[in-house]
């Protein structure tokens, strides 16, 4: 598990999150909600993605594009039980939260 690295809240534009992706030369953004907890993660190629898409304009929000909204991987999860969990999601990596929702850290999968 490695710190979850830039954290946005998912009604900033696509835009702008993508300008913070850049900046901070991360793989992914976590996304959080009203309340801080984890909604979420995205990627450069999820918001280049909606980007192409007809119905994109500047003002589209995180919330309105497709990304990972969960299950995430709790603290408590064994190893093993998460890495299947993530192969078998097609996902290489997952956030990990406490038993509030609140991101700990991102669990990679290494090939």
């Amino acid at each position: 598990m490695r710190p979850f690295g830039p954290q946005v809240h998912d009604d900033m534009t696509v835009e702008v999150a993508l300008s913070v992706l850049v900046s901070s030369r991360a793989g992914h953004l976590l996304l959080c909600d009203e309340d801080g907890r984890c909604a979420g993660m995205v990627t450069k190629d999820q918001l280049m993605a909606a980007r192409s898409r007809s119905s994109y304009t500047d003002r589209t929000r995180l919330r309105a594009i497709a990304y990972d909204h969960g299950p995430f991987t709790s603290s408590v999860t064994p190893v093993r039980v998460a890495e299947l969990a993530m192969r078998d999601r097609q996902l290489g990596a997952s956030p990990v939260v406490d038993t509030d929702g609140y991101a700990l850290g991102v669990l990679a999968l290494f090939s």
